[in-house]
């Protein structure tokens, strides 16, 4: 049997450490974020082999090496308290997500919080243009939203799906890098065949 070199084997390696469901941390962490943003992702239900059901949200992306490559969720946003503080609790670090908050709350502010917005996709592209993003305002008198409310959150909820596609491209160039793919086979011991598949 022909043992192949250490190069070898993680370029093999390489292509298989990203399969599957690799970006499902990522979504946890964006329903999370959502949670605190007042987003409820909308879910999509389909029926296992088994026969069972089960829900995901509707989240999408594609990438990473395309023009039009991105990410695009769907959902409804309404106004959470205290967005702007737990988001900072939340991720402390991550002046992006504090951006985002602090212009929601503020268009938010200006109209009262009482502005909602309806969020889904459209066409076979996935990035944050391919959202239609509806905004309304639930005012009990009856006043129309501020002249920026529209353009403002739906910029603001465009960043968000611009913030998660750096999420998911930041985790995808991680588990491909030298340093985790080395890591994986030094730790799980595999071993490699002649043709390259892994033997244990």
């Amino acid at each position: 049997m022909k043992i192949i070199t250490r190069g070898e084997a993680m370029r093999i390696h390489r292509q298989h450490h990203a399969d599957s469901n690799w970006y499902e941390n990522v979504y946890e962490d964006f329903r999370a974020v959502c949670d605190i943003f007042g987003i409820n992702l909308r879910q999509r239900v389909f029926r296992l082999s088994s026969g069972r059901f089960m829900e995901e949200p509707c989240i999408w992306f594609s990438g990473f090496c395309r023009q039009g490559d991105g990410a695009c969720f769907e959902g409804r946003w309404h106004w959470q308290s205290a967005t702007a503080r737990r988001v900072r609790v939340y991720a402390p670090q991550d002046r992006e997500l504090h951006r985002i908050a602090d212009a929601l709350q503020a268009v938010q502010k200006r109209n009262f919080w009482q502005l909602q917005a309806e969020i889904s996709h459209r066409g076979c592209y996935c990035h944050p243009y391919s959202m239609d993003i509806t905004v309304t305002r639930n005012s009990p008198t009856g006043q129309t939203m501020t002249a920026d409310a529209e353009a403002a959150v739906s910029e603001a909820l465009c960043d968000l799906a611009f913030w998660l596609y750096r999420q998911l491209e930041n985790e995808y160039d991680w588990l491909t890098s030298d340093a985790a793919v080395d890591e994986a086979i030094h730790i799980n011991a595999y071993t490699f065949t002649e043709a390259g598949l892994r033997a244990g």
